[in-house]
């Protein structure tokens, strides 16, 4: 695509929200290993960071234990950052998220991101085995952040993040509401939102963001970096087959289920008996960017224009590994070219 002085293509940058899917027939190791390889290429292929995200009690994900996932990852990888999309920082203590990220960051100097979400990020019986003790709903997130935050600025009483202490680890805020939104901007936080499953609220969300947005010493303007589903192949058809497998998934949660993660189909029409579920499905997919490069192209053009994303973080729950491979690759060559 020619750059003009009317129509300058965009090279926002791009990263990898990477779900850990567990597949149908296959192992969580074969899921690790398939999650190493990815960022071994998306490395090769500039991407800026490669995030994990904390999930509990699901048998389609493998990334429950995020913090040691982000370890194997970024032992394996040189360059990327690498990080949370997110830790539900309402899980934990926030000493033991300072003392983890903080031993991430000794290890791997200048590449650890964390970024923190106040969902339990599971269902009801899993929340309250995770957060026995914890008495934590989520509603004190912002009690949370601050102790967390000051275990790495060093100015907790009494106990000391070690290692942790003195080290800028960058915090991001996670959000599918307004809540994190609002509190991003008014720390002067990133923000990033995950209209990869929440796209009723993208735009409220990011305006929240930029009007409630305070400069701070981490940054002078805001910084918003938009999740979306990106299925990328050499043809439209042969995209949209691969998006089937996460419609399969958005299904088999509207009707209270889970599992690992299908194989495409051809067509969903006897998946699906009536136009409701389908019109749920395809609402959730609407900020989904599905197609061949060009298809990609003007999508992504399309939603940079409506959003003023900072940065773009893509999932891609596609069910053979060739091909996830080969739909990053090609939003790669999407993002240098211009779009």
């Amino acid at each position: 695509m020619a750059e003009t002085a009317e129509h300058a293509a965009y090279h926002t940058p791009v990263s990898v929200l990477d779900l850990a899917p567990v597949l149908k027939g296959g192992s969580v190791a074969e899921t690790l290993h398939n999650s190493l390889d990815l960022a071994r290429h998306a490395e090769s292929w500039g991407y800026k960071r490669y995030w994990l995200a904390e999930h509990h009690n699901m048998a389609g994900v493998a990334s429950s234990a995020t913090s040691l996932v982000i370890g194997y990852i970024a032992a394996g990888t040189t360059s990327i950052r690498v990080g949370s999309g997110g830790i539900m920082l309402p899980n934990h203590a926030p000493l033991l998220i300072a003392e983890q990220f903080g031993t991430l960051e000794s290890l791997y100097p200048g590449r650890i991101d964390l970024g923190l979400g106040r969902a339990p990020g599971t269902d009801q019986p899993a929340s309250r085995a995770i957060r026995r003790g914890l008495a934590s709903s989520g509603q004190d997130f912002p009690a949370l952040l601050e102790e967390l935050r000051s275990y790495f600025e060093g100015t907790s009483v009494g106990v000391q993040a070690v290692p942790g202490k003195g080290l800028r680890v960058p915090i991001w805020l996670l959000g599918s509401s307004g809540f994190s939104a609002e509190l991003a901007g008014r720390l002067g936080l990133p923000f990033a939102f995950a209209s990869h499953f929440a796209p009723d609220y993208l735009l409220p969300a990011l305006d929240l963001y930029r009007l409630s947005f305070t400069p701070s010493e981490v940054l002078e303007k805001p910084h918003a970096m938009v999740a979306i589903n990106v299925f990328a192949a050499d043809t439209d058809e042969e995209a949209d087959r691969l998006s089937t497998s996460q419609q399969i998934q958005f299904l088999r949660l509207i009707r209270g289920g889970g599992g690992p993660l299908e194989p495409p189909v051809n067509s969903m029409d006897e998946l699906w008996p009536g136009e409701r579920e389908r019109a749920v499905v395809e609402s959730q997919q609407r900020y989904s960017v599905i197609g061949n490069k060009e298809t990609v192209r003007r999508r992504l053009r399309y939603i940079q224009e409506l959003t003023g994303a900072d940065e773009w973080i893509a999932s891609g729950q596609i069910y053979d590994h060739q091909a996830r491979l080969r739909s990053y690759e090609l939003l790669s060559q999407v993002v240098q070219e211009g779009y």
